[in-house]
């Protein structure tokens, strides 16, 4: 498997279920398009990360006549918090991370990671593809000022979309979830499993 992701948490789900990928980070424009909705943007971001990886291999092996990657399958995935209309990204700094967990706090939010799997045949060219998304709903305690500048002095918002980690010491801001807790860290690894067995069929 090859994982189109810098995503340590990705890699280390992955690893957890005996999984060791190649990894192949893509850079690509994650901006988001006019009006475009959590669940939309993260299912085309996924998508076009994966398009890229697949470009990159192509490109690749045509430039060193490598031997072609026989029957592997690439897996991208893209995650983003979203309350309302509100579309939150990684905070650049505290000020940012502060007005996400104020935004954030005593209320219920979204998560939606997108994935998308691309079947690799003997010669490296595209076989199968499938895309999906999961999203799961996540509500915060109230948070005093006291508790967010506590968190943000952690320094675990800042790599995180939302400005926390479940799977850190975010876990202690969060009241309940419906849905799928690894969807949430980045990954909806059940069903990653069930995805990849349909493409093997």
């Amino acid at each position: 498997m090859i994982l189109a992701s810098s995503s340590p948490r990705r890699l280390q789900l992955l690893k957890e279920i005996g999984i060791t990928p190649e990894v192949i980070s893509v850079g690509i424009d994650e901006t988001p398009l006019a009006g475009e909705k959590g669940a939309e943007l993260v299912k085309r971001l996924a998508c076009a990360k994966a398009k890229a990886c697949y470009e990159y291999l192509q490109n690749q092996q045509q430039e060193l006549n490598a031997t072609p990657l026989a029957r592997q399958c690439i897996l991208a995935a893209d995650t983003s918090v979203w309350r309302g209309d509100d579309l939150l990204g990684k905070p650049h700094d505290a000020d940012e991370a502060c007005h996400m967990l104020k935004l954030l706090s005593g209320t219920t939010h979204h998560v939606s990671t997108g994935v998308c799997l691309l079947q690799l045949d003997e010669k490296t060219a595209l076989a199968r593809k499938t895309a999906f998304v999961e999203t799961s709903t996540v509500r915060f305690y109230p948070l005093s000022d006291a508790q967010i500048d506590r968190y943000i002095a952690t320094g675990e918002p800042f790599d995180k979309a939302g400005g926390y980690g479940i799977q850190g010491l975010g876990r202690l801001l969060v009241q309940s979830i419906e849905g799928d807790y690894f969807a949430i860290v980045g990954l909806p690894i059940a069903r990653v499993m069930r995805e990849l067995e349909a493409l093997s069929l």
